[in-house]
């Protein structure tokens, strides 16, 4: 798929009439990450790391607009190069994912591309709701897309059950249509900070259990995880116990998947570019259409 650098576009290529977003600038790639744990059990530590204060939400230093699926992935683990995606066993069906930096997104064209799903940003922490989700969620759907909403967390602003419950309120529920994705939590690097958010590793865990085990309680669907092999690794110390239960949902901008986070055998979806030939970024289902709709379905 062709690749252009979303930092680089002056405008928005999606027909929105609003302010075009850019995304925050690439650093260096960090190194490799640590060594993987083995076990599914999340390990004890001796000691808690010092609090971080939240980014208060509302305030000058909030910046929701800027936070969506990847927004932190190029700077802190880089890009591969734009080689031909590596073979995969299983077909894979072409999606996106959008937030409000694309705005009003041109559904038809998109469907026209090849897409056949669509993550949408619905909420972050529980004072940001995507003003754009109705335009990208519904216009989605009504494209013949099968679509999701996700949730940006901000692990160290309030308690995992309390971001489920604002997220599921504010669209992130699930329906047995056949069209509706399992809601996703977006996971991944601190925009505001501290990588980890302050939290341990366990206490990581544990703020993702309770955010898991809310929107099953609220949806009947376990969440999907997007996230990466790295931020997984750091900060909740590669924790296996989701794998039989959250489909993931892994970024990693290169030709192969790479090694996937523990306890899970497989990726559902795969963020393999932050842009190209749809708006926002550009993701693969692990499988074919009729397997993307029994996900759906449930």
């Amino acid at each position: 798929m062709p690749r252009s650098s979303r930092s680089a576009r002056t405008a928005r290529t999606t027909g929105s009439d609003g302010p075009a977003r850019r995304r925050l600038p690439a650093l260096a790639a960090l190194a490799a990450a640590t060594a993987l744990a083995a076990g599914a059990a999340a390990p004890a530590y001796a000691a808690e790391p010092a609090p971080v204060a939240p980014v208060v939400e509302g305030t000058a230093a909030f910046h929701p607009d800027r936070d969506f699926a990847g927004s932190t992935v190029a700077a802190h683990e880089g890009r591969g190069t734009a080689a031909p995606l590596a073979s995969l066993a299983a077909t894979q069906t072409p999606g996106l994912d959008v937030a409000s930096y694309q705005g009003n997104v041109g559904w038809s064209s998109v469907a026209a591309d090849g897409a056949k799903f669509a993550y949408v940003k619905a909420t972050e922490g529980t004072g940001y709701t995507n003003p754009y989700f109705a335009q990208q969620y519904n216009g989605s759907y009504n494209a013949g897309l099968i679509r999701g909403a996700y949730h940006f967390a901000l692990p160290n602003a309030s308690s995992g059950a309390t971001q489920a419950a604002y997220f599921v309120g504010h669209g992130g529920g699930w329906s047995a249509d056949g069209r509706t994705l399992p809601p996703a939590l977006d996971i991944e690097y601190n925009p505001y900070g501290a990588t980890c958010y302050g939290l341990s590793q366990s206490a990581m865990v544990g703020w993702i259990r309770d955010f898991s085990t809310a929107v099953h309680t609220r949806t009947g669907r376990y969440p999907t995880i997007y996230t990466t092999t790295n931020w997984w690794t750091q900060c909740t110390g590669n924790y296996g116990g989701f794998g039989t239960t959250n489909p993931l949902w892994i970024a990693r901008y290169a030709s192969t998947v790479g090694t996937l986070p523990n306890g899970w055998g497989y990726q559902t979806f795969w963020q393999f570019a932050d842009s190209g030939t749809f708006p926002g970024d550009q993701d693969y289902f692990n499988g074919a259409a009729d397997r993307l709709r029994a996900l759906a379905l449930g």
